[in-house]
C-alpha cells in the first residue's frame, strides 16, 4: 500500500509539472517570447540565489549536525600516534578547499544572477588577461607547494628506518578472495620466508618457507580469528595479496595501503588506545548512547559493542564485505598472554606430516628447547609419589630405517636424558626398543634389542654407569596403536625409558 501512495504521489507531480509547462508555453505565445524569457532569467537568478543560500547553510550544518559521526571529529579521534598529524593535514586541506568551494559557489550563482540577460546589456569580450591567469595559477601553486611539503614531511614521520634497535613487532596480512590471513612471528621475534613456487592450497596457503627456521614457530590466523595488537608498540605490516588487489585498511588507526599481488608493501603504526579505552571515549557522546540493535532497546549501547576493524577498500569481488575483521587492542600484559596461546602453523599442522620438508631430517633449536624441558617435566612427574606411569618415550630418538644406527638427530634427546641422568644418581632405568609388525617378528625382537643397547651404549660413553642401565628389546609385541596405518606404525616404532628404581 505504502508503495502505491508513493507512486501516486510521483505521478500527480509529474502531472502538475506538465501542466505548469503548458501554462507557461500559452503565457509566452500571449505576452510575447521576448518578455518572457527576459522573465525567466530573473526568476532563474534570483532562486539560484537562493538555492545558493539553502545549500551552502545546510553543508555547513549538516556537517556540524554529523560531526561526531566523521573521523577525526568528536569522539571519533585517532587511536594511532601518527593520526593526529594526518587528521591535522586533512583539516588544513579542507580550509583551503572550503574557502574555495564556499567563493566558487557564491560566485557562480552571483553570476549568473548579475549577468542575466536583460534589455540593453552588451557581454564584453577579451581574449587574454596576464594579470588574471597569473593569480589563478600563482595562488594555487603556492597552497599546493605547502600542502604537499607537510605531507612529505608527515610522510617521513610515518614511514621511518626501523633498525634492530628499535623495539617493534611486525605481523604480515595476506588479502585474498575473500579474507585476510594474519601472520605473526613466533618466540624467536622474526617472520619467516616465503616463496609462491611453495604455495600448496591443502597444506600450505601462504608458501612459507618451512626449511627456514624462523617460519617454524610463525603463527597463522584464520580467516575469522581477532587480530590482537599491544597499545603503546610501534607495529610493522607487511602487506601482500594472493589474487587481485585489495586494500589494508584500519580506518580508526588512519591506516590505509594497496595490497598488491607480487608487489609486497608495508605500514608502520603505533596504536595508543585501547580498545576498551576507545569505548570509553564514545560513551561520552550522546549519539553512541543508543540501542546497538534498535530491535533490542533493551540490549547493549552502540559504545559497548564498538570494535576497531580491519576492511578492504577496494572492491574486490562479490564477497568484498566478507574481508571485514575485528582487531582488538589490549595492554602489553594481555597481548603477551594472548600470543603465547597461540600455536605455531609449522608445528600444529605440518610438523612430521608428508607435507613436512624436515621430517627425519632436522630439529629446530626451538624444538630441542622444548624438549629438553618437557623431558624434565616428564622425568620429574615418573619420580613423584603420585605418578601413575613409569614410562616415558623418548620422542627424538630416531634409527636409520631397517638399522640399528641412532641418527645424528638423536644426539639431542640423549644429551639431554644424560644431563638428567647424572643430576639423578639413584635412578636406574629400562632402555626399551619397539618396532611395528612390518616384517618378521624375530627379526623385528632382534632389532629392538639391537637398538635398546645402542641407546645404552651411547649413554654410556657420554658418562652414565652401565649398572643404571638395563637394554631390553620387545619386538612388536607392544604396540600403542593399529599397525594398519603408517601413523599408526610409526608411533609403534619407538624406544622408552621405564624407570626400575628411584
Amino acid at each position: 500500500m505504502t508503495y502505491l501512495i508513493a507512486f501516486g504521489i510521483v505521478f500527480l507531480l509529474a502531472v502538475i509539472v506538465i501542466q505548469i509547462g503548458k501554462v507557461s508555453e500559452l503565457a509566452s505565445k500571449i505576452r510575447g517570447e521576448e518578455e518572457v524569457e527576459l522573465q525567466n532569467n530573473t526568476t532563474q537568478g534570483i532562486w539560484g540565489m537562493i538555492f545558493m543560500v539553502v545549500f551552502l547553510v545546510g553543508s555547513v550544518v549538516s556537517a556540524y549536525y554529523y560531526k561526531n559521526y566523521m573521523l577525526g571529529y568528536g569522539p571519533l579521534t585517532s587511536a594511532s600516534e601518527h593520526g593526529f598529524e594526518l587528521d591535522s593535514i586533512f583539516n588544513v586541506t579542507l580550509i583551503f578547499t572550503g574557502i574555495v568551494f564556499v567563493l566558487t559557489h557564491i560566485l557562480l550563482f552571483w553570476y549568473a544572477y548579475k549577468y542575466r540577460q536583460q534589455r540593453g546589456t552588451k557581454a564584453i569580450f577579451f581574449a587574454h588577461d596576464t594579470k588574471l591567469e597569473m593569480i589563478w595559477t600563482a595562488v594555487p601553486a603556492v597552497v599546493m607547494t605547502f600542502l604537499v611539503a607537510r605531507g612529505l614531511v608527515a610522510w617521513n614521520n610515518i614511514f621511518p628506518t626501523l633498525t634492530n634497535e628499535d623495539k617493534y613487532i611486525e605481523i604480515e596480512a595476506t588479502g585474498y578472495q575473500f579474507a585476510w590471513d594474519i601472520r605473526y612471528p613466533g618466540p624467536d621475534g622474526k617472520l619467516g620466508n616465503k616463496d609462491f613456487r611453495l604455495i600448496d592450497l591443502a597444506n600450505n596457503s601462504l608458501g612459507l618457507d618451512f626449511t627456514d627456521e624462523h617460519s617454524a614457530d610463525d603463527i597463522v590466523l584464520g580467516g575469522t580469528d581477532k587480530i590482537v595488537l599491544p597499545v603503546d608498540t610501534t607495529v610493522k605490516v607487511r602487506i601482500t595479496a594472493k589474487d587481485v588487489l585489495h586494500n589494508f585498511y584500519l580506518p580508526h588507526f588512519r591506516v590505509k595501503m594497496d595490497a598488491v599481488p607480487g608487489l609486497p608493501t608495508s605500514f608502520i603504526f603505533k596504536p595508543v588506545l585501547t580498545t576498551k579505552e576507545f569505548r570509553e571515549q564514545l560513551s561520552q557522546y550522546p549519539e553512541w548512547q543508543v540501542p546497538a540493535d534498535p530491535k533490542d532497546p533493551e540490549g547493549p549501547k552502540r559504545w559497548e559493542v564498538f570494535e576497531y576493524e580491519l576492511a578492504c577498500a577496494e572492491l574486490c569481488g562479490k564477497g568484498h564485505y566478507s574481508m571485514r575483521r575485528v582487531l582488538e587492542v589490549v595492554s602489553r600484559d594481555e597481548y603477551n598472554a594472548w600470543i603465547t596461546q597461540q600455536k605455531s602453523f609449522y608445528m600444529t599442522n605440518i610438523r612430521n606430516t608428508d607435507a613436512d620438508p624436515n621430517k627425519g631430517k632436522r630439529l629446530f633449536s626451538f624444538e630441542i628447547k622444548q624438549r629438553e624441558e618437557e623431558l624434565k617435566a616428564e622425568f620429574a612427574n615418573v619420580l613423584s609419589d603420585s605418578a601413575k606411569t613409569n614410562i616415558i618415550p623418548l620422542k627424538n630418538v630416531f634409527f636409520e630405517t631397517g638399522s640399528d644406527k641412532l641418527s645424528d638427530l638423536s644426539k639431542h634427546e640423549l644429551d639431554n636424558l644424560v644431563s638428567i641422568l647424572k643430576g639423578r644418581p639413584s635412578v636406574r632405568v629400562e632402555l626399551a626398543g619397539h618396532t611395528d609388525n612390518v616384517g618378521d617378528a624375530a627379526m623385528n625382537l632382534d632389532l629392538s634389542q639391537k637398538r635398546a643397547s645402542g641407546v645404552l651404549n651411547y649413554l654410556v660413553s657420554k658418562g652414565i654407569e652401565t649398572g643404571k642401565l638395563v637394554a631390553k628389546g620387545y619386538g612388536q609385541n607392544n604396540p600403542v596403536d593399529s599397525n594398519d596405518t603408517p601413523e599408526g606404525r610409526d608411533k609403534n616404532r619407538r624406544t622408552e625409558l621405564k624407570i626400575i628404581s628411584k
